[in-house]
């Protein structure tokens, strides 16, 4: 019961209207960025471009920042879980963010989905409920997603669904390591500034 209420708590009230705007913003963002960013990366800066070819860091950034957002505004079970599914279907959809490994984002998904659930709860829990400093927070939240989300693959590694040494797996170290934390990191930057906007309009209110 006490989770239950955990995820029924908002850092910012808004009105009917804007929590409609405000979950959908999300969830359209989640789950339409990984399917088209990339592409609208290549057309804009081309196709060999330093941004174009890292495009899934910027993926990664934009959707670490909708989760954190979504971790200390968007209450209840069903919002959190379809926010927590919605960017790992897109990208298996689109087959974009992870390219020529790809095929493998299927295995990966129960580890993914734990990642993005662990990083909104603990938001939610510590940031939120507990008023834990907002460093600290992100921290705890940043590291145990990634450390989800990097077992899972090494998991994958140990049953030699992985083949250990294979560019496959080369591929899936880094996204599933480095790209975590990274995106992860600059996700929480850039979510600070949309929570302190969010804290002056709660102080105003």
């Amino acid at each position: 019961m006490e989770n239950e209420r955990c995820l029924d708590l908002k850092y910012a009230k808004l009105s009917k209207a804007g929590e409609i705007i405000e979950m959908l913003c999300i969830c359209l963002g989640v789950f339409l960025i990984p399917l088209f960013l990339p592409k609208l990366l290549t057309i804009v800066f081309g196709k060999t471009s330093v941004i174009a070819s890292n495009s899934q860091y910027v993926v990664g950034s934009v959707v670490n920042t909708l989760l954190i957002i979504a971790g200390v505004n968007a209450n209840g079970w069903k919002k959190v879980l379809g926010i927590v599914t919605l960017p790992s279907i897109s990208a298996l959809f689109g087959g974009l963010v992870l390219k020529a490994s790809s095929v493998y984002t299927m295995y990966m998904i129960p580890a993914i989905w734990i990642g993005n659930f662990a990083i909104i709860y603990l938001y939610r829990y510590l940031f939120v409920k507990k008023n834990l400093n907002y460093i600290v927070t992100s921290a705890i939240a940043i590291i145990t997603k990634c450390a989800a989300i990097y077992a899972g693959f090494n998991l994958l590694v140990l049953v030699n669904i992985v083949p250990n040494g294979s560019k496959v797996f080369t591929s899936l170290n880094i996204a599933m390591g480095m790209n975590q934390l990274v995106t992860a990191t600059i996700g929480a930057v850039i979510a600070f500034g949309i929570i302190i906007t969010m804290k002056s309009k709660k102080v105003s209110e």
